[in-house]
């Protein structure tokens, strides 16, 4: 069998993307080695750890080991200016995550996804400090504060390219698995359609109006993807980050079905 290389594009969500850490666990677990990744928003953190070398355990210890009042406290709210978070605590937690490498020196080539404030153009970074261009692809409009990268005001990539398939495929890869953790509207849990409706803050308008906007774009940029994974991610929303291990199993789970079908992509 001709030896292909395979890409892995992992798409944004929010506390959602915490279910990279179980795919890549299940692809560990199976042998499937990962030649080049490249992630949009949340994907990009997860990418960024995995190209760095950092094990799928130790980013399960990572995420699992904070609690609500950890990931509260990397909210450093001002007066809007761009964003109503500064980020910089969104930073500090970046670098303990995937350093402060250049992307020369990460071990698997890796590029990740932002958003051009004005133009609208997708952004594909891929040179340079990987923290800053991880902090731009994360860049949720008006939650954080906009990243100014070579003369461009940058934002969430998500609103571009959810799942950067088109990114791994230009990187060479022969195989692409996508991975998507946004759930269709029509297929949230009834819980949350059915729970009494309660008057939302801001914060809550802000991130339900972006996840309308991700299940509009995730069909597009999941073509031409040869295997699809899709975590259970419809009991979760997006600042569940205080449910880790839950969001680490559905990744897991989804993973692990989805091993035929890799295998199937290839052999063909």
């Amino acid at each position: 069998m001709v030896n292909k290389k395979i890409g892995l594009a992992l798409g944004g969500g929010a506390a959602r993307g915490i279910a990279h850490i179980g795919v890549l666990r299940a692809l560990e677990a199976n042998h499937i080695k990962i030649d080049c990744i490249a992630g949009t928003s949340a994907g990009a953190v997860a990418g960024a750890a995995y190209a760095r070398g950092t094990s799928p355990d130790a980013l399960k210890e990572m995420a699992v080991s904070m609690g609500v009042r950890d990931w509260a406290s990397l909210a450093d709210v001002r007066i809007p200016h761009g964003g109503f978070i500064a980020g910089n605590r969104i930073v500090s937690l970046l670098k303990v995550i995937i350093g402060e490498a250049d992307f020369k020196d990460l071990k698997l080539p890796f590029a990740c996804v932002a958003c051009d404030l004005y133009s609208g153009e997708e952004v594909v970074i891929n040179r340079g400090s990987v923290l800053e261009g991880v902090r731009a692809s994360i860049s949720i409009p008006l939650v954080f504060s906009v990243v100014e990268y070579e003369g461009r005001y940058l934002v969430d990539g998500g609103l571009i390219n959810q799942v950067p398939v088109n990114v791994v495929r230009s990187m060479g890869a022969d195989i692409v698995i996508a991975v998507n953790v946004i759930p269709a509207l029509n297929n949230r849990q009834k819980k949350w359609i059915t729970k009494k409706a309660k008057q939302p803050g801001i914060f809550d308008v802000m991130m339900q109006v972006i996840d309308i906007t991700n299940v509009k774009t995730v069909r597009d940029s999941l073509e031409g993807a040869d295997v699809v994974i899709n975590p259970d991610t419809r009991d979760f929303n997006s600042a569940d980050f205080h449910q880790a291990k839950e969001l680490i199993l559905q990744g897991e789970i989804a993973g692990e079905l989805a091993i035929p079908e890799i295998d199937l992509a290839l052999r063909s």
